[in-house]
């Protein structure tokens, strides 16, 4: 599964403005709601349900918050890269400034966990975070996020 079959056209922000998790995690329910047809209200709702069980702030500045949701016909991820990071309650305690937003429906279970290795494989590589960090644009950014992950032997 490529990034880029998951990433939602318009779904790149090179320079998203956050004060805070809970800000991000709304002003990102809104963009995924344009995107989608669902409401922002229940996006986000069920994001800040999936906090509660535990920050999807994997460290190294990187959130992956991910939900399920009805009446999502597709995987859809948009990505954010903060002009400042904030506190996401990440493990490593370091504040995030990459986040991925996954929204899945209910029945993409296997896709779900599928979508979630991808974006996991793509942020492991320091490489592909740097180049992240350092695109200029948006169009050097999407290329950034196309890049296949390297396949690193076990």
């Amino acid at each position: 599964m490529d990034l880029s079959d998951l990433l939602a056209p318009g779904g790149i922000f090179p320079a998203f403005e956050a004060t805070s998790k809970k800000q991000a995690l709304l002003d990102l329910s809104t963009c995924a709601a344009e995107l989608t047809d669902l409401e922002p209200r229940a996006i986000h709702d069920a994001l800040l349900q999936r906090e509660r069980l535990g920050s999807t702030g994997l460290g190294r500045g990187i959130a992956v918050p991910h939900v399920k949701l009805n009446r999502l016909p597709g995987i859809v991820s948009l990505f954010a890269r903060l002009t400042t990071p904030i506190d996401f309650e990440s493990l490593d305690g370091e504040p995030v400034d990459l986040i991925f937003l996954l929204l899945a429906p209910d029945h993409a279970g296997g896709d779900h966990l599928k979508a979630l290795a991808r974006i996991s494989r793509l942020v492991r590589e320091p490489a592909a975070l740097e180049r992240l960090r350092a695109a200029p644009d948006l169009a050097s950014l999407k290329r950034a996020l196309e890049q296949p992950a390297a396949i690193h032997a076990a």
